[in-house]
């Protein structure tokens, strides 16, 4: 029982992350460029650290090579198409109607993190240090999605104060997941193939969404920053 209040504390904190949104209002658009440059390069780190230091090595302890790196590339298709069907983050039409996108936003939300819960669950049944670097690592790469989500909410149409509201609600699925992980995954024995299909998760999210957004930067002082804090991001997880 003391794992699963440790995976509803947890669940419960990434949610709250949801809030970031109010945060980003009270910031000018540079200060806010800059917080989010950081943050993404250090989440990147993290996921990276965490996908190749904790989830893949527990995995080949349970799993064979091949079925552990079977495993991984499902996970990573499986977070693209999840991207890539429910989670637009652009709109290419003119007539398109914004509210019902922000809408379909929120349901490819609700079942991100639901995983993210699942993910979770399966590390803290691990251990304790694999479900905390786990969820330092979801929870980094949680703040810049939900500040992009708050701001495509309100551009959607919506009040700030609701927007705020379903955003967090959406964000609670997670603990919905984390508890349903810790209930089933050591009944049925999932959390052997969860912990692979959560690695190749994280490795698409940093890949994919995280490390080109850091591309972009040209200036030499400010890329050496971005590299040394990515740095530090995959040395917490080899820390922990």
């Amino acid at each position: 029982m003391n794992i699963l209040i440790q995976i509803i504390l947890a669940t419960f904190l990434v949610s709250l992350i949801s809030f970031i949104g109010v945060f980003a209002l009270a910031l000018n658009k540079k200060s806010l460029n800059k917080f989010l440059v950081t943050i993404i390069a250090f989440a990147a780190g993290s996921l990276i650290g965490s996908a190749f230091l904790h989830l893949i090595p527990e995995a080949s302890l349970k799993l064979s090579y091949f079925s552990v790196s079977s495993l991984v590339l499902s996970g990573f298709v499986l977070f693209f198409l999840i991207e890539k069907g429910l989670h637009w983050r652009h709109c290419h039409k003119g007539d398109c109607k914004i509210h019902t996108f922000s809408y379909v936003m929120l349901f490819g939300d609700a079942i991100h993190n639901f995983l993210d819960g699942l993910i979770i669950a399966a590390s803290f049944l691990i251990s304790p240090a694999v479900g905390m670097a786990s969820s330092i690592a979801i929870a980094l790469h949680e703040i810049p999605q939900e500040i992009g989500d708050f701001g495509v909410l309100i551009y959607g149409g919506m009040k700030k104060r609701k927007a705020l509201l379903l955003n967090f609600l959406v964000a609670l699925t997670a603990v919905l997941g984390g508890i349903l992980g810790f209930l089933f995954s050591e009944p049925l024995k999932i959390t052997n193939f969860i912990i692979p299909i959560a690695a190749g998760g994280f490795i698409y999210i940093a890949s994919s969404d995280l490390l080109p957004e850091l591309k972009k930067e040209i200036r030499f002082r400010k890329s050496l920053l971005d590299v040394i804090i990515f740095l530090i991001g995959i040395a917490l997880m080899l820390v922990l």
